[in-house]
C-alpha cells in the first residue's frame, strides 16, 4: 500500500501518494485523521516545554529554579518598599484616590474571603490552612490571626521562607504558622489535611496548572497528565474551600482559536521577566476545577479593582529607596522592574485579568 502524506494548497487539503506524486481521493475522515495525527504528534514533543519565550524554552526545573532566585533577590527589596504582603491591593474603582496601599492589600485578602464565602463562625471557620506560595508570610500570618488557626505555608524559595519564619516570631505566631520550602505540584502534605486551601497571587507561577489539560481539535481531545489545581484539591479536607487569586488572559471569544500573536508576544516578555509558564483563562480554572469533580465553582473578574496598583508600584520603584534597593538586588530584579509597563499595558489592553477561583472539595 503506497505511503500517505498531507500537503496544503491555499485553504485545501489533499493526500498524495510517496511512490507515484499523484493526489489521491480521500474523504473528510479521512484527512481529519491525518491532520489529528499531525496534530497529536506536535503536542506531545512539547509536552516537557511549559513556556516559550522567543527563542527560549523553559522546562519545570528550570522555572523553579528561576522562580527561587527572583523572590530570592527580590522579596527584601519588595518588604523594604511595601511591606510583608506581596500581593495586588483592592481599590475602589469610583475613587480617584487610591488610598494607602498597604491598606489596600489588606482589603484583597478580606474581600477575597468575603466573596468565597469563607466562614467565620466559630464551628465553622476553617483551622487548618495552607498558604501555597506564601512569600515572606503575609497572609499566613493574616490568617492564623483571623481564624485562629494553624497554618502551613511553602515557597520555592529559601530566603523566603527564612525570612518569614523570623518575621513570625517576632510577632509571636512560631506556634501558628510553619514555613517550608516546598514544590506546590508535590506538597509535603496528607490528602485532606486542610479546611482552606489559600492560593493568593501564585498559580501564575504554576507550569501544571491542569492534572488533565483538554485540547480540542476537530473532535479529537488529547489529555496531558498535570498537577497544580489537582494538588490543591488533594490537600484539601471534605468540604474544604479552595481559594485561587491569580493572574490569567482573557477568555477566548466564541470564534477564537488563540489569542492574536501581539497578545502572545506581550505575555512572552511578561514570562520571560516573572518566571512565569504559559497563562491560562478564567475559564480554564472553572473547566479544570468541574473536570476533577470539586463543587460550588465560581470565578471572578476583578481587574477594575486592582488598577491602581501595577503604576503605585513603578512610581515606588523610580523613588530613592527603591533605585537603590533594585541596584543592590540586582539584574533579575531590574528586569523584573522594567517589566512593570507591560502588566499595565496588559490590563489596559483587557488581556491580563486579576482572577478568582473557589471551589469546595465534596464531603
Amino acid at each position: 500500500m503506497a505511503n500517505l502524506s498531507l500537503y496544503s494548497t491555499g485553504s485545501c487539503s489533499s493526500l498524495v501518494s510517496s511512490s507515484s506524486g499523484r493526489p489521491l481521493k480521500i474523504t473528510l475522515q479521512q484527512k481529519r485523521r491525518v491532520y489529528l495525527r499531525s496534530a497529536k504528534n506536535q503536542v506531545e514533543r512539547r509536552l516537557s516545554v511549559v513556556c516559550s519565550v522567543g527563542a527560549k524554552e523553559r522546562t519545570v526545573p528550570e522555572l523553579n529554579e528561576g522562580i527561587a532566585n527572583f523572590y530570592n533577590e527580590s522579596s527584601g527589596i519588595w518588604e523594604e518598599v511595601w511591606g510583608e504582603h506581596m500581593h495586588h491591593g483592592y481599590y475602589d474603582p469610583n475613587s480617584k484616590d487610591a488610598g494607602d496601599h498597604k491598606e489596600a492589600q489588606i482589603r484583597m485578602i478580606e474581600e477575597s474571603l468575603a466573596w468565597a464565602g469563607i466562614p467565620e463562625d466559630e464551628e465553622n471557620k476553617p483551622r487548618t490552612v495552607v498558604d501555597v506560595g506564601c512569600g515572606i508570610g503575609g497572609s499566613a500570618r493574616y490568617l492564623a490571626r483571623k481564624y485562629n488557626a494553624n497554618v502551613k505555608a511553602i515557597t520555592l524559595s529559601p530566603i523566603q521562607a527564612q525570612r518569614g519564619t523570623a518575621i513570625t516570631a517576632d510577632q509571636g505566631l512560631s506556634k501558628s504558622v510553619n514555613f517550608q520550602v516546598a514544590d506546590a505540584l508535590k506538597q509535603p502534605f496528607s490528602d485532606g489535611e486542610f479546611d482552606l486551601v489559600w492560593s493568593m497571587e501564585s498559580g501564575e507561577h504554576m507550569p501544571d496548572k491542569r492534572k488533565v489539560l483538554f485540547l480540542n481539535i476537530g473532535s479529537a481531545i488529547i489529555s496531558r497528565r498535570i498537577q497544580f489545581v489537582q494538588e490543591l484539591a488533594r490537600v484539601a479536607a471534605p468540604d474544604g474551600r479552595i481559594l485561587i487569586v491569580t493572574w490569567c488572559h482573557r477568555d477566548l471569544k466564541p470564534a477564537e482559536l488563540s489569542l492574536s500573536p501581539e497578545e502572545l508576544e506581550l505575555l512572552d516578555k511578561i514570562c520571560d521577566a516573572y518566571y512565569l509558564p504559559a497563562w491560562c483563562s478564567p475559564s480554564d480554572y472553572v473547566r479544570i476545577a468541574e473536570s476533577i469533580g470539586l463543587k460550588d465553582v465560581k470565578s471572578a473578574d476583578w481587574s477594575e479593582y486592582v488598577t491602581p496598583f501595577w503604576p503605585a508600584v513603578m512610581v515606588s520603584a523610580l523613588s530613592l529607596k527603591g533605585l537603590f534597593g533594585l541596584a543592590k538586588a540586582g539584574w533579575t530584579t531590574i528586569k523584573g522592574a522594567l517589566a512593570m509597563g507591560l502588566m499595565v499595558q496588559g490590563y489596559q489592553r483587557g488581556l491580563i485579568k486579576f482572577a478568582l477561583i473557589t471551589a469546595r472539595k465534596a464531603s
